[in-house]
């Protein structure tokens, strides 16, 4: 049925011409993988339910590295367990939260450092309609919620830099007058309750702060920003930035029908890539780019904090 479903012949036939310049092989299964004469890396970028089996069968390959998209898995019991497997196959795991590798976060924690009681808000866009229909086909397509997804970034970026882990949070205030929560009907009926946005600021009991905001109908870019100690914005930078943008224009013009937002994580997403590229091969450390273990923490800040804000968005 895929084969001549929407876009389907489109692939048939990209997929000849690469299997004809670059020697690439198209198969159904991950059994079906030759045995590796190079060291192997897998990326995993399926549907989250079927990441568990998918590393099962991309460590019997006998890959030494796997690239895991985001969120890893549905829950933290099974990613943890995925975590474990690959321990005792002596697998690295590492995830494409590219966001920890992005020039705007990096550019806006060296400038947070410079101003004394900064307080840094990382804030997630997203380019729905905002319409019931639209917001209720997102929430019935995420269905693991707007923290286990796109806001799952901002979060792994909380776990990776700000000592933010479930023992360590202190408190978290949701923002009210910014946020809103929703139950909306998804295409087959049934009804899903979840953020369409949500702002909320974080304090640990190591004595940091931090701020995340997400939304859906925000727009296409992601920005972050720096406060002062009288809570006077000094700093904001953009996802894209001017330098960037030029790409995000030229990968428009090639790619008219694709989602906006994947023209601008494409530089990222290429850095993430391409360091764990290297590390298969050299062992060199993938520099910024989050390991499972961030993302066993990530998953379980996310499920610490869905129940909390949405009881105090009531």
């Amino acid at each position: 049925a895929g084969s001549t479903g929407p876009g389907g012949p489109e692939f048939g036939q990209w997929a000849k011409e690469t299997t004809s310049a670059h020697g690439t092989s198209f198969l159904s299964s991950v059994a079906d993988l030759p045995a590796p004469k190079e060291p192997r890396c897998a990326l995993i970028s399926g549907r989250t339910a079927d990441n568990p089996r998918l590393l099962t069968e991309c460590i019997a390959a006998d890959c030494k590295t796997i690239y895991l998209e985001k969120p890893g898995a549905p829950t933290v019991k099974e990613l943890q367990q995925m975590k474990e497997e690959a321990e005792k196959a002596g697998v690295a795991v590492l995830m494409g939260y590219n966001k920890n590798v992005c020039k705007y976060v990096r550019k806006t924690r060296e400038f947070a450092e410079t101003v004394p009681g900064s307080h840094v808000t990382f804030v997630s866009n997203n380019a729905y309609e905002n319409t019931p229909e639209s917001l209720g086909e997102c929430f019935e397509r995420n269905a693991e919620g707007m923290l286990k997804n796109m806001a799952i970034h901002e979060l792994a970026l909380l776990v990776s830099f700000y000592d933010v882990t479930v023992e360590n949070i202190e408190s978290v205030t949701a923002d009210k007058e910014f946020s809103s929560m929703q139950t909306l009907p998804g295409p087959s009926g049934k009804e899903f309750t979840d953020f369409d946005k949500i702002k909320f600021t974080i304090k640990t009991k190591t004595g940091k702060e931090v701020s995340v905001a997400a939304d859906r109908c925000g727009g296409t870019d992601s920005y972050a920003t720096v406060t002062d100690a009288n809570g006077e914005e000094v700093f904001r930078y953009w996802m894209p930035d001017e330098e960037d943008k030029k790409t995000v224009q030229e990968l428009q013009a090639k790619y008219p029908t694709a989602m906006p937002y994947f023209f601008t994580q494409d530089p990222d997403y290429v850095t993430v890539k391409e360091r764990v590229a290297k590390n298969t091969v050299t062992g060199e450390e993938a520099e910024g780019v989050a390991t499972i273990a961030i993302a066993v923490e990530t998953l379980r800040v996310a499920e610490y904090l869905t129940p909390v804000l949405m009881e105090q968005l009531k």
